[in-house]
């Protein structure tokens, strides 16, 4: 069963935790952190989460919590509004002010972004499977909304959050060897000090109140295959969305069945010769995407998703242009059995009890961030977070 202690209840390890993120001394209390005991009793912890959850998966076990996502504390604790959200990062700025005077950073999705694009380097390096890397960029999010990252050495967190998320996934990594991947790739703040991770990992465990369990989208999206007649092509299209939203806010938004379901949408609306995010006209081809996507969702929430009588299409929509008499009666062909599935998953959504509201909200999100992705400057993102590392010691 996961843990959910107050934060306030422990307040001498919320405060010696946080110097190994923030660069200052460390007491005496700290190194105790480092202890084999120590060490022996958070192993323990783990292996019980993750026999929960490996249980709850398995279908002769007995559904426990942490295998119900609307009993979890993912749901109760880490689902936001916009709002909120907002409001929590106005208030870490407040209480910072100095510093962010001080050093002026990208807006939060190109910190998102780099951030990701970081967790994919050191991942490829340890072969990190995808459920792992999803986790771990859950973990960062969760971890800066309520730390300001000023305060932080960034490319220390994200080491550290993939270290727990493997853990956590039942995949573990040596602390020797991510410590060893990460100095090849940030030498200049990564050092060989193995117990800056322990530390780290001390201090995110704190900050998440020990809330470490994660459900991800690919469940929904892998169970939903057969029952929405997916062929391979959407179903990878799919997985690249539901990759791309742990760059959005939207795991803090809306429940992971639902970001699947727009993942799903997308897959069949937008097209792989589609361009990809970050190149050019990316925002003119999300755009068109969101127009076809919302038309289908208006469909269903208007309960327009139900099969014409004998017609074989929807209420409303187009009906498959005639079979093709050129040379390009394959691409036809295939262009209509497309239109078939979107019209197949418009009517099992106008049936469903899904939110539509959260989907379309959830659509907009993701296709803003992909018309985000074209302003994305890389250099300068590391530059102005390796200025704050640097000036505050944190890399030390």
């Amino acid at each position: 069963m996961e843990h959910s202690p107050h934060p306030d209840k422990r307040p001498n390890e919320r405060h010696t935790t946080r110097h190994a993120v923030t660069g200052q001394s460390r007491s005496r209390q700290q190194r105790v952190y480092n202890s084999p005991r120590l060490d022996r009793q958070f192993t323990c912890r783990v292996a019980h989460y993750s026999s929960e959850l490996h249980q709850g998966d398995c279908p002769a076990g007995r559904p426990s919590m942490s295998a119900n996502y609307w009993d979890s504390t993912q749901r109760r604790y880490w689902l936001f509004t916009k709002d909120q959200l907002n409001t929590m990062r106005t208030k870490l700025e407040e209480d910072n002010s100095d510093l962010v005077r001080m050093f002026p950073l990208s807006q939060p999705r190109h910190l998102a972004i780099f951030f990701n694009q970081q967790l994919i380097r050191l991942g490829k390096r340890l072969t990190i499977r995808q459920q792992a890397m999803a986790t771990a960029q859950v973990y960062l999010k969760r971890f800066y909304s309520r730390v300001e990252i000023r305060r932080t050495n960034p490319y220390l967190v994200i080491t550290t959050a993939i270290y727990l998320a493997c853990k956590m996934e039942e995949s573990p990594q040596h602390i020797r060897l991510i410590v060893t991947e990460a100095r090849q790739l940030w030498q200049d703040f990564i050092g060989l000090d193995t117990s800056r991770i322990g530390e780290c990992e001390f201090f995110l465990i704190s900050e998440m109140s020990s809330q470490l369990i994660v459900h991800q989208p690919y469940r929904t999206l892998t169970s939903l295959r057969g029952e929405l007649a997916l062929v391979d092509e959407d179903v990878q299209l799919a997985k690249s969305v539901i990759n791309d939203h742990y760059m959005t806010d939207l795991p803090l938004l809306f429940p992971p069945h639902v970001i699947a379901l727009v993942a799903i949408l997308l897959a069949l609306v937008l097209r792989p010769n589609s361009v990809a995010p970050g190149q050019q006209g990316a925002g003119a081809a999300a755009a068109a995407g969101l127009a076809a996507a919302q038309a289908a969702l208006s469909q269903a929430q208007g309960g327009g998703g139900v099969m014409t009588p004998g017609g074989g299409g929807i209420a409303g929509l187009p009906p498959p242009p005639p079979p093709a008499v050129s040379g390009q009666e394959a691409r036809e062909k295939q262009q209509e059995a497309r239109i078939t599935r979107v019209q197949h998953f418009a009517a099992w959504l106008a049936e469903s009890t899904v939110d539509i509201a959260s989907m379309v909200d959830a659509t907009q999100e993701i296709i803003s961030f992909y018309e985000c992705y074209e302003k994305y400057n890389e250099k300068l993102t590391r530059e102005q977070i390796n200025r704050f590392v640097k000036a505050g010691n944190l890399d030390r």
